[in-house]
């Protein structure tokens, strides 16, 4: 039993862990720039207006509508952001990343291929409906497309972070990195 216990002693002794992940906040909320809050600081008023008149395609192929940190600053610290995707007929959303966070995507018009890719190199292509639900892993890179040539279709996207690290895959994409 003693070679045991010592056994056990030296294990524990020289074993170190780590734990990662978001800081957590030590108050209520974290409000960048505010010093007093008042209920319209807990609001975000941009994402649903950006879907008005949902039945006419937007102007450009795809459309990107954020509620995230930089956007809606109370979502500091809060590990939530969100999203609208507008796609014209045919519209895309290029190949793309998020690096720190995983993606939850609702169809709530229409219909899309959707599909990533795996760090196998393995393709995976699903075309969720309207009210379907679908999951981008973490870093796994991913896109959306709308192949109905005639209507338009719309998405919102969950993220299980303020700032989900949005990083193109494609070198001639005009989309935004953040």
């Amino acid at each position: 039993l003693l070679p045991f216990a010592l056994a056990l002693a030296l294990v524990l002794a020289t074993t170190s862990h780590a734990l990662a992940g978001d800081p957590d906040i030590t108050t209520d909320f974290v409000i960048p720039g505010v010093t007093v809050a008042n209920p319209t600081t807990f609001m975000f008023a941009g994402l649903c207006s950006s879907v008005q008149g949902a039945g006419v395609p937007p102007a450009s192929p795809f459309k990107v509508t954020k509620a995230s940190q930089v956007e809606f600053a109370v979502l500091d610290g809060q590990s939530v952001s969100m999203a609208v995707l507008q796609y014209a007929p045919g519209g895309i959303n290029v190949l793309h990343t998020h690096l720190r966070s995983v993606e939850l995507l609702v169809v709530v018009k229409g219909w899309l291929e959707v599909g990533f890719i795996d760090s196998t190199n393995k393709l995976f292509v699903q075309t969720p409906q309207t009210e379907d639900m679908f999951v981008f892993s973490k870093g796994l890179p991913h896109y959306q497309l709308n192949r109905d040539g005639k209507y338009p279709a719309i998405a919102v996207s969950a993220f299980g972070n303020a700032n989900a690290g949005t990083k193109c895959c494609h070198r001639n994409s005009e989309r935004q990195k953040t």
